[in-house]
């Protein structure tokens, strides 16, 4: 057994003295093309309006007694909270950059 694990290990050394590369190392592939930036504010400002929508209708049943726990909707409330300053900061580091941007001189 050992003297076929050292042939195996001649023969990758081979191919590495002979290519350059070792056989062992993955090849990069290429990757989709990534996702416009207004989309993806798009996608989160509507998820903002979805967890938005959630967190009134947990607190309409908390306050109406419909056996909604206080638990449930401070759940709600805090991440509808959370995922809106999350959106807004990244909105104001955009408008940062861009502003940055045309600031500059060229």
């Amino acid at each position: 057994m050992n003297a076929i694990q050292s042939i195996g290990s001649v023969a990758t050394t081979a191919a590495t003295l002979t290519t350059g590369i070792p056989s062992s190392i993955p090849t990069a592939t290429p990757q989709a093309p990534a996702a416009p930036f207004g989309d993806l504010m798009t996608d989160a400002i509507s998820s903002v309006n979805t967890l938005e929508t959630q967190a009134k209708a947990t607190v309409e049943g908390l306050v109406s007694g419909n056996g909604v726990d206080v638990h449930q909707a401070m759940i709600a409330t805090q991440k509808a909270d959370m995922a809106f300053e999350l959106v807004l900061a990244v909105r104001n580091k955009a408008v940062q950059a861009y502003q940055s941007v045309i600031g500059m001189q060229f």
